[in-house]
């Protein structure tokens, strides 16, 4: 190679090493100047085909037989060390030990981190990054892991299609505290600024999954924030975990993304992204659609009053039926009494000494009645 070769390959690899520190460098938000409708601006795979979140239409899922149930691994065995939760000025992240990791899938994985997504108008406004035919919940969680089967740790992982296992876990709001949550939420005012970081008891990371882990979808995706690597095999379950109220609302109110020094403060709010389109997937779902069908609250009212219209209508039936059987018993009795009519004779006398005869034969037989046995009696 000649001297102009050699400085034109060295002025690439000072390029994209440039580049690369720049990229780190930007400042991104999910709303401003670097907003993510901006990111592909200055993180080229925030652009790609195969982003992450997707929306996930039911009736386009295609069943696939092969997908287990997943199951964690060590997620309740965190033992004495605490976990380190941090406000990354994006986020609340927790640190997770080694030692846990998810099967079920085509490699091992181990864990490395979780976090969480959420709005800002509480129940009803959204707060999901993916959601499921058209429907976003509150908020959602993230369970990040790489693939310790096949590549030394995260950071080489992180640019391989099968680098990454993100589990997503949708979360709704109801009446009833959520204690696995808690274990999160009890700590958030001790990090309200970006960069804080503090220690908090070790707890069972499984209490923040759903109970049913047999059911979810499967698709190749990426990773929802800059550098948007296109890395991640997706698992998000169909079932939904419930939070309360409040709960939500201090997720929602008690963070901000800017520093503790800044003047400005700003509340860290909405950091979930905008569902990215499907393009050439396709999203797996490891149940068939009969078996993960949900009613509605209405469709399960409509049901209710169904089924009591029903028996209100049964029970009228067996009502009239019953009442039918016990007129026409009633009558067949009281016919079956009657004594038989007498036989017309058009010749008065004739009447007259009929009547007589029948008088008569009536008082013979009550005599018979009354007379004494006529058989010997035996003595004791």
């Amino acid at each position: 190679m000649d001297s102009f070769g050699l400085f034109i390959l060295l002025m690439l690899q000072c390029f994209q090493w440039t580049a690369a520190h720049a990229a780190e460098d930007i400042t991104w938000t999910y709303k401003g100047l670097v907003g993510q409708t901006e990111w592909s601006e200055y993180f080229p795979e925030c652009g790609g085909s195969s982003q992450s979140p997707v929306d996930v239409v039911t009736t386009q899922t295609k069943y696939d037989p092969s997908l287990i149930p997943l199951n964690p691994l060590g997620y309740d065995q965190h033992g004495n060390k605490p976990f380190i939760l941090s406000n990354n000025g994006h986020t609340v992240v927790i640190e997770l030990p080694e030692w846990m990791g998810i099967g079920g899938l085509p490699w091992l994985f181990t864990a490395v981190q979780l976090h969480l997504h959420w709005g800002s108008g509480g129940p009803g406004h959204g707060g999901s990054e993916h959601t499921i035919n058209g429907q976003s919940a509150n908020a959602e969680l993230h369970v990040v892991h790489y693939n310790s089967e096949l590549y030394p740790n995260m950071s080489t992982a992180l640019t391989k299609r099968d680098g990454l296992a993100v589990l997503g876990i949708l979360i709704v709001t109801g009446e009833e505290t959520n204690p696995g949550f808690n274990s999160i939420l009890n700590y958030l005012s001790r990090i309200r600024h970006a960069n804080q970081k503090v220690h908090i008891p070790a707890f069972d990371v499984k209490s923040l999954l759903p109970k049913d882990l047999g059911r979810y979808y499967r698709y190749n995706g990426s990773l929802t924030t800059p550098p948007c690597y296109q890395s991640v095999i997706w698992s998000l379950f169909h079932e939904r975990v419930q939070i309360s109220k409040a709960q939500l609302l201090r997720m929602e109110t008690l963070l901000y993304s800017s520093k503790s020094e800044e003047p400005d403060r700003m509340l860290l709010q909405d950091n979930y992204r905008a569902t990215q389109p499907l393009n050439h997937r396709v999203v797996f779902a490891s149940f068939t659609a009969e078996s993960g069908q949900e009613l509605s609250s209405g469709e399960v009212t409509a049901i209710v009053i169904g089924v009591m219209c029903g028996c209100v209508g049964l029970a009228v039936i067996v009502r009239f039926i019953v009442k039918t059987i016990r007129s026409t018993s009633s009558w067949d009795v009281l016919h079956n009494n009657r004594p038989a009519p007498m036989p017309r004779v058009k010749d008065p006398e004739k009447a007259k000494e009929i009547k007589q005869d029948t008088a008569l034969n009536s008082a013979s037989a009550g005599e018979k009645k009354e007379e004494p046995s006529s058989s010997p009696q035996t003595e004791p």
